[in-house]
């Protein structure tokens, strides 16, 4: 479970990092990383939406999520914003798997960005 401090919370953060974040997309997962510049520790959050499916695959879906984001937040970047979108079939992912490979490929984006 990610911890409150590591939640992300107000929906200006997820506008900013979704639209000026850099994304990495898989089949069922599509994320988002924003860099803030500000020394704190990551925030993450989850966008679900009613087109996934029902209440009860939607929340089946957003537990998985947190539990894969919470065993890899620490591998983000300190002032960072992560946002996961669930698309499509997400219940067929699996997502531990897929949250690993986004944000590792979302860390390479934003240090070849910091790089140039």
């Amino acid at each position: 479970m990610l911890t409150k401090s590591a939640r992300l919370t107000e929906s200006s953060d997820f506008a900013r990092t979704t639209k000026s974040g850099h994304r990495a997309a898989t089949e069922f997962f599509v994320g988002y990383l924003y860099l803030t510049g500000i020394n704190e520790s990551p925030k993450a959050g989850l966008i679900i939406s009613k087109s996934v499916g029902g209440s009860v695959l939607r929340h089946r879906i957003a537990r998985k999520a947190r539990h894969a984001i919470a065993q890899n937040i620490s591998t983000l970047p300190q002032g960072s914003l992560f946002v996961l979108r669930a698309i499509g079939k997400a219940e067929k992912a699996q997502t531990n798997l897929e949250v690993s490979e986004i944000i590792n490929r979302l860390i390479k984006k934003s240090n070849q960005k910091a790089t140039q």
